[in-house]
């Protein structure tokens, strides 16, 4: 499965976006922390962390003895960039165009 499927897959679900919410809030989090904030057995927080580190946007790191897991915004902002970015150039580019020109500056 190409890259974007697995990330629009990753984004698809509410409980993957909620805990991607709590690693941006504070990163490094343990499984045990992050389970403590959703409805769901210790299992089904394992898989949907699995399944976000397979699409890229969660990177675990061992220390000692517990696993943390840390935010990686970079294939967000490629989707971003990818299919988002370039439908709306033209737009905000007219409108800095209509702002320069209404306040008189020059491109």
């Amino acid at each position: 499965m190409p890259d974007d499927d697995l990330v629009f897959k990753a984004l698809a679900d509410p409980t993957r976006r909620f805990l991607l919410d709590l690693l941006f809030e504070r990163d490094g989090r343990t499984l045990t922390e992050l389970e403590t904030q959703v409805d769901m057995t210790r299992f089904g927080v394992m898989k949907h962390l699995k399944l976000l580190e397979e699409a890229g946007l969660v990177v675990a790191r061992k220390e000692g003895r517990e696993k943390r897991h840390f935010l990686n915004p970079v294939p967000i902002r490629q989707i971003h960039d990818r299919w988002i970015d370039k439908y709306t150039e033209r737009q905000v580019t007219a409108l800095l165009d209509l702002k320069n020109e209404l306040e008189g500056e020059e491109p």
